[in-house]
């Protein structure tokens, strides 16, 4: 269910996607210790009840974790289509244990979005199907793969609009933006040069399906950089190969500059409670 005191009249969806919000918090020890042994089993039910309440909500995802350096004690990645929705469950989570309990050490926020340099199936049809393979529009085989290629692109473009967050181990974050300074200004780059750039980058991820889910958000105008990158995955070692493998691309090694990455640990509440020694 919604949040009540929010309005429909006064909802900030977007035309497309989704708002993500990170959220990452201390722990202040000495404020939980002043709670009773009551007021303590109150706040961790009330913060359990909040993170179910936000997965209730339509079309609302919560990964709540364990942050696994003294960056922060507690992270949560929250994505929902209306901003006025999402900060009034952002408030209510910073209070959820306590006044002052949870301290916050970082936030960042994004939106999910199309990427500029995906292939449309018109393109696909000029370039691959005619360019490269020689086929006549209209003739059975390129209707056939014209029409596989579309379902395709389809379902890569609903999962990075509107993604469905496996509850996988392991998940990194980090925010990023592309060099804009000096010759290496990626915006001074015509399109074609990008996209070519980017389709070497993109390759190199998709030798990691099924071990890495990369969900990319954009934050131009909402945050400090300008993308928000979300690794999911089953092995921390998925996690150091793929960052440290796609550093080797053009893309990244001339044009990317990256924020502090956070790593942590998706675990039931109950156990993050135990992990971050919330007696």
């Amino acid at each position: 269910m919604q949040d009540s005191t929010i309005s429909n009249s006064s909802a900030l969806i977007p035309r497309e996607g989704w708002h993500v919000m990170h959220l990452f918090y201390d722990i202040d020890h000495s404020q939980w210790q002043m709670l009773t042994k009551e007021e303590k089993i109150e706040a961790k039910t009330k913060l359990t009840s909040l993170i179910q309440e936000i997965n209730e909500t339509e079309d609302a995802q919560v990964l709540s974790y364990a942050v696994a350096s003294p960056k922060a004690d507690i992270g949560f990645m929250i994505l929902m289509p209306d901003l006025q929705v999402l900060t009034g469950f952002e408030k209510r989570l910073t209070l959820s244990l306590g006044v002052d309990v949870l301290q916050p050490v970082y936030s960042y926020l994004s939106q999910t979005e199309r990427s500029e340099y995906t292939t449309t199936p018109e393109q696909y049809a000029e370039e691959t199907l005619i360019g490269e393979k020689g086929l006549e529009r209209g003739s059975e085989q390129f209707e056939t793969e014209l029409k596989e290629f579309s379902e395709r692109i389809e379902h890569y473009l609903q999962h990075r609009l509107y993604p469905v967050l496996p509850n996988w181990p392991a998940i990194c974050f980090y925010p990023m933006s592309k060099r804009r300074a000096g010759e290496d200004n990626w915006y001074s780059l015509d399109f074609s040069t990008r996209k070519k750039l980017m389709a070497g980058h993109a390759k190199t991820g998709r030798t990691y399906s099924g071990r890495i889910l990369q969900l990319i958000s954009g934050s131009t105008g909402l945050d400090e950089h300008e993308w928000g990158v979300t690794l999911l995955a089953k092995d921390t070692i998925d996690l150091k190969a793929i960052v440290y493998e796609m550093r080797f691309d053009e893309v990244s090694a001339k044009y990317g500059e990256f924020g502090d990455f956070y790593i942590g640990m998706l675990l039931p509440l109950v156990e993050i409670f135990e992990r971050v020694c919330l007696d």
